[in-house]
């Protein structure tokens, strides 16, 4: 007799329902897993037979074979031992199989028989609710995430022995029914305005203000000292929460990777790798699918602090997700898809030494040397960076002053707020179609987005002029249309063209 018992199997953002089949013979007692399973599934024999010992149930003396079904489907990770485990109690009579139909199991033994809690619990539900399964039974310390889901009944539990007994009928574990309410759950302290503490930087606080609303890209350039990090980590204060589609995204994500530090993330992701950060760390992938910085970094934000300190195929690599707002790793084993909707803001220096161009200190680059250096970033991903502007030193008597009677104070005292403006009027202008201006498609721009005459004729001058690319075209209308929505206008005006414009400098 087979016995088969239900599993699942994510592959990157996705995954399929595996059967965890049992098969017994009489001969030299043995357990062999097949079904093309890496290190961690092999090992799951020594905890499995140690886990039913402990819990006081019979292993069964005989030649076990355990197949992991489809076979096709390269599987990893600890989450079958649950699993296999049933599968071996029903092969030797000690479950009934009709106990368990339409229920699938996701847990990681422990040699005493508890159940440890696994990564992707959220992606292994999903899982197991489209395929129409009626309940899944986790660990009980992944209820948190698991909470999160809904369609399914959810049974925690904590040990083989625990669940053997339920199953056999003997004690009853009750579903969770514990739900949580994302929007409430979450109420971040935003001061009114984050960028009241920088002084001067009046056009890259407008920048940060645009990027925000339209979740348009950003490169600030300029010399040492100039304030570039602390405008670029300013921004995820700008943002709105999460909302609950969102948390359930960004958690999923993080329990894939392995990286939860709480249960559940609440707040917008902020990634900031280093610049020795290899293609594999930031696009995600390795011998066991993970999701890569820009993955984690999914509904927020990717800072790359000094980008041209980056390897070149690293920063190559940036290019068709921030097109695609998803990334697809392909490897000989697998092809796993992860969502990679992120805003880049990255930062960078003129020169090697950082003073090029800077009036107070003297550049000691050659010409070669800088012109290497500025082409670290290739053109065709500068061209995919909606917005890059040129940051200056901020005098120094300006910076303790008490009264420094900064203009920028009451000009972006409630940048919050007009930020929250802008997104309303994406919201309602794109409905299910989009979410901010920087998705809109060539298409929509051309037939759903209204510029006047004169704004027209301005941005087709401005085009021929400075012979910008298709995509650089567009992207001036896409910023030009978050400026307009600053502005509550339902039509983009000259001006507002002539303000993008300014946000297409040169980093040379």
């Amino acid at each position: 007799m087979v016995s088969k018992i239900l599993c699942a199997a994510p592959i990157g953002f996705d995954g399929k329902i595996i059967e965890v089949e049992s098969d017994s013979k009489q001969g030299l007692p043995s357990l062999q897993i097949v079904g093309m399973g890496n290190k961690s599934i092999d090992e799951a024999k020594e905890r499995v037979r140690s886990a039913i010992t402990n819990s006081l149930l019979e292993f069964p003396s005989k030649k076990i074979t355990i197949n992991l079904a489809p076979a096709e489907i390269p599987k990893d990770g600890t989450h079958y031992d649950l699993a296999i485990a049933l599968s071996i109690l029903c092969n030797s009579n000690q479950l009934s199989s009709k106990n368990i139909c339409n229920s699938a199991f996701a847990g990681e033994l422990a040699l005493d028989g508890s159940i440890r809690p696994i990564r992707g619990i959220i992606n292994i539900i999903e899982i197991a609710k489209r395929a129409n399964i009626k309940q899944i039974f986790i660990p009980i310390k992944n209820l948190q995430q698991a909470s999160l889901m809904s369609g399914i009944k959810i049974i925690p539990v904590q040990s083989l022995k625990e669940l053997f007994l339920h199953l056999k009928g003997e004690i009853l574990i009750s579903a969770s029914t514990q739900n949580k309410s994302l929007s409430k759950k979450y109420s971040p302290t935003i001061p009114k305005n984050p960028l009241d503490n920088i002084i001067g930087q009046e056009q890259a606080k407008r920048a940060l203000i645009i990027a925000a609303a339209g979740r348009h890209n950003l490169l600030l350039n300029g010399p040492p000292g100039s304030g570039k990090t602390l405008l670029a980590k300013s921004l995820l204060d700008l943002l709105p929460p999460l909302s609950p589609e969102e948390i359930i995204n960004v958690t999923k994500i993080y329990s894939l990777a392995g990286e939860l530090v709480d249960d559940i993330i609440y707040k917008r992701p902020f990634r900031s790798p280093h610049h020795t950060a290899s293609r594999t760390s930031l696009i995600g992938g390795g011998t066991r699918p993970k999701p890569g910085e820009i993955s984690l970094a999914h509904n927020g934000v990717l800072f790359l602090d000094e980008i041209p300190e980056y390897s070149r195929s690293s920063l190559e690599s940036l290019r068709q997700p921030m097109e695609d707002k998803t990334v697809v790793i392909s490897r000989a084993g697998y092809r796993a898809k992860y969502p990679a909707d992120f805003m880049l803001i990255a930062t960078m220096n003129p020169c090697p030494c950082g003073f090029f161009g800077d009036n107070n200190y003297e550049c000691s680059c050659n010409n070669n040397q800088i012109s290497k250096y500025q082409n670290k970033i290739s053109g065709p991903l500068l061209d995919r960076i909606d917005m890059v502007v040129n940051v200056t030193r901020v005098p120094t008597n300006r910076l303790i002053q008490k009264n420094h009677n900064d203009s920028s104070l009451t000009q972006y005292r409630s940048a919050i707020d007009v930020i929250n403006t802008a997104i309303h009027n994406q919201k309602n202008r794109y409905q299910n179609s989009y979410k901010f201006n920087i998705s809109l498609s060539q298409h929509d721009i051309k037939y759903n987005i209204n510029l006047t005459d004169a704004a027209k004729n301005l941005l087709d001058m401005a085009s021929e002029k400075l012979n910008l690319s298709a995509r650089s075209y567009f992207k001036i209308v896409k910023i030009s249309r978050t400026i307009a929505d600053l502005d509550n206008n339902s039509d983009i005006l000259p001006s507002h063209i002539s303000e993008a414009l300014q946000y297409r400098q040169s980093i040379k």
